[in-house]
């Protein structure tokens, strides 16, 4: 028994030893390829100065000598070239010219002055001819015009003596006259005041009051909310008329208040009315007190349940005034 436990640990140690030896041989062979791979890597970065000094030696063999290249050059002349050694920049400190260059100048300036004596002559002759022209017209338009006083005053005489005048021509003149009077008068002035009234646009209970300090209750909408202006109760097809001198301004459609009309009373206030039809003014157009503006419209949805009704309200400078304390 104690024979076997002792080949068994021996297989066991020949088998360790072995693979040791195994794994050291694989680990040298690796590190001896790794070394050669890292070996011509660097060769690969070396230099070869050798070759680059025979590169240079043949290239210095093939450049062509300074002496043939000005032969060359001189064969070919300065003729052909784009670099003009007699050329200096116009700004340089050291431009020098030359006697040609003198003499051009020279002439130039010569011709500049004979050019200007010759412009002044002419100038000078186109004066003469456009004086002795003007001369000539003047002449001609006092003679003209004393001509034309002679006969005018002529005509006016044989006029006079024969009583000849055209009445359509007086007509004309009488309906230019007239036209021009109209053209010019002078539009109302609007000038309403603080203590000023107002008149009634229409005869009727108000339905709904005037309420910016609290809300009021509206039927058709089931709602509280504020009312700048007075809802009158009124019957369809009435007329209904302006409460002051105004000028309209505006004449549009509301969803609301349906068709409206807005007129200018002066110094900020402007009265609106609402739910109209058959308006019978225009925007621009001056309306008195009393004169008839439409006509009583149906009402809107918006007021089915209060009826028919006119919608009347009062602003200063765009801010809701009772109605009520201004109408008499």
């Amino acid at each position: 028994m104690a024979r076997r436990n002792r080949n068994s640990i021996r297989k066991e140690r020949i088998i360790m030893l072995a693979s040791s030896v195994f794994v050291l041989a694989a680990l040298t062979i690796t590190g001896v390829y790794v070394r050669n791979n890292n070996r011509a890597e660097r060769e690969n970065y070396v230099l070869d100065f050798e070759a680059i000094e025979k590169n240079s030696t043949d290239v210095a063999n093939n450049t062509m000598p300074a002496e043939e290249l000005d032969t060359l050059f001189a064969e070919v002349g300065t003729d052909d070239l784009d670099y003009d050694p007699s050329f200096q920049e116009a700004n340089s400190q050291h431009v020098e010219n030359t006697g040609e260059e003198k003499g051009l100048r020279t002439r130039i300036s010569q011709d500049k002055e004979d050019g200007k004596e010759d412009e002044k002559e002419e100038k000078e002759e186109t004066d003469k001819k456009t004086e002795s022209a003007k001369k000539e017209k003047n002449e001609d338009k006092s003679g003209q015009s004393k001509k034309s006083e002679t006969e005018s005053s002529e005509k006016k005489k044989e006029d006079q003596e024969e009583g000849m005048f055209d009445e359509t021509v007086d007509t004309a003149m009488s309906g230019d006259v007239q036209a021009e009077a109209v053209s010019t008068t002078v539009q109302p002035n609007l000038d309403f005041q603080e203590e000023d009234g107002l008149v009634w646009p229409i005869v009727g209970d108000v339905l709904i009051n005037y309420s910016m300090d609290r809300t009021i209750y509206f039927p058709t909408l089931e709602q509280y909310k504020y009312n700048p202006a007075i809802v009158i109760a009124a019957t369809q097809g009435e007329m209904i008329s302006a409460a002051a001198d105004g000028r309209v301004t505006s004449v549009t459609y509301d969803p609301a208040i349906g068709n409206t009309v807005v007129m200018d009373l002066g110094n900020g206030y402007e009265l609106t009315y609402g739910q109209l039809e058959n308006i019978t003014v225009s925007e621009g157009s001056y309306v008195n007190v009393g004169d008839g503006i439409g006509t009583v419209a149906p009402p809107t949805k918006y007021y089915s349940i209060e009826g028919t009704n006119v919608y009347f309200k009062l602003t200063k400078d765009g801010v809701p005034v009772n109605p009520m304390s201004k109408l008499q």
